[in-house]
């Protein structure tokens, strides 16, 4: 066996081993939503979740009583559904881009796509635009961002081009983040500024049944994309001197992981707002599980980021009377876990 996937298969496990370090993770996404249905207003077994799903796929009555089957259907299941897509999309992204850019300290709004996100979103809400309409700019913003960030890097990229497209995120990310500042500035304080405030925060409250398809298309799609790409992806952590004698065209590659983190990015950002720390911190947490080799890192963090902003946003609607927003808490569990990753966790970097 040779080429990439002979260095990922000969590279060392985590601490705990790929077998374990996975079973556990997908344990640990189980207990996150045993949590979110049990916890809250209207808690709700697992069993009582089994069985209005049983019914729903068999098309008769449940058995339960109507406020149940409205919780599992309609309030927390999609919004339970959107979580574990979020967490596992932005975790995925990040791994991808620690990867690719050779940086453990990256994270998946690196080049832009949350900044061109937060720009479409607040424009669709100075502009009065339905919910719809307001997800459908801050994904096509995310995209674009991206797109600009990926044109700069193909117009001035001589030497190092993986250096020149994250100074062109933290270029296009800045003036996005300048284009935000103008509109809240412009906005109407008493409607506009609060709703632009709130969504720039992160929140899952709104989720519903029909955000789903528009959440889980392109979520599902680039992960997907990001999957099939595993093996190739460690090759694109070595130097791309070194990628390209074991056969890979480093350039069209790039553009394929870019492209596929990018979506998964945008859509989420624009189904939840900004939700940081996940894909900076999830990718370290799953490397120390199961190791650096991509076939089992992407996974492992899929796994672990769905779980965890589950419990946060489980976390988020319980701690007080008033939801606590996603971004808050995912900074506030995120830096003293960063830390703890950057002091003790032993870590097979490539």
């Amino acid at each position: 066996m040779s080429g990439p996937r002979a260095r990922a298969e000969s590279r060392p496990g985590g601490r705990l081993g790929p077998r374990l370090g996975l079973g556990l993770a997908l344990g640990a996404v189980g207990l996150a939503v045993a949590l979110a249905f049990g916890v809250g207003r209207y808690p709700v077994g697992l069993g009582e979740v089994a069985q209005v799903l049983a019914a729903k796929l068999a098309g008769g009555a449940s058995g339960v009583s109507a406020p149940v089957e409205a919780v599992v259907l309609q309030i927390r299941g999609p919004r339970i559904l959107a979580a574990l897509l979020i967490g596992a999309a932005l975790s995925v992204a990040g791994a991808a881009f620690q990867g690719l850019f050779r940086n453990p300290l990256v994270s998946p709004d690196i080049l832009g796509a949350s900044s061109g996100a937060a720009f479409g979103a607040v424009l669709g809400i100075w502009l009065s635009l339905g919910v719809l309409a307001i997800e459908a700019l801050a994904f096509a913003g995310g995209l674009l961002a991206v797109g600009a960030v990926y044109g700069i890097g193909a117009v001035l990229a001589r030497r190092d081009p993986v250096l020149v497209l994250v100074l062109a995120g933290v270029v296009i990310g800045s003036l996005l983040g300048a284009g935000v500042g103008l509109v809240k500035y412009l906005a109407d304080p008493y409607n506009q500024l609060p709703a632009m405030t709130f969504w720039l925060l992160g929140s899952l409250s709104a989720t519903h049944a029909l955000d789903l398809a528009a959440l889980s298309l392109p979520v599902l799609a680039g992960t997907g994309a990001l999957l099939l790409l595993r093996w190739r992806l460690d090759a694109l952590s070595l130097p791309d001197e070194e990628a390209r004698a074991l056969g890979l065209a480093t350039g069209p590659l790039r553009l394929a992981v870019v492209a596929a983190a990018t979506l998964v990015t945008a859509a989420s950002v624009a189904a939840a707002g900004i939700v940081g720390w996940v894909g900076l911190v999830v990718p370290h947490l799953a490397r120390f599980l199961v190791g650096p080799g991509f076939a089992r890192l992407i996974p492992a963090a899929a796994l672990l980021g769905a779980g965890y902003l589950l419990v946060i946003d489980t976390l988020a609607r319980t701690l007080a009377s008033v939801e606590v927003p996603l971004g808050i808490l995912t900074a506030v569990v995120g830096t003293p876990v960063f830390l703890w990753l950057l002091a003790g966790a032993e870590r097979d970097w490539p």
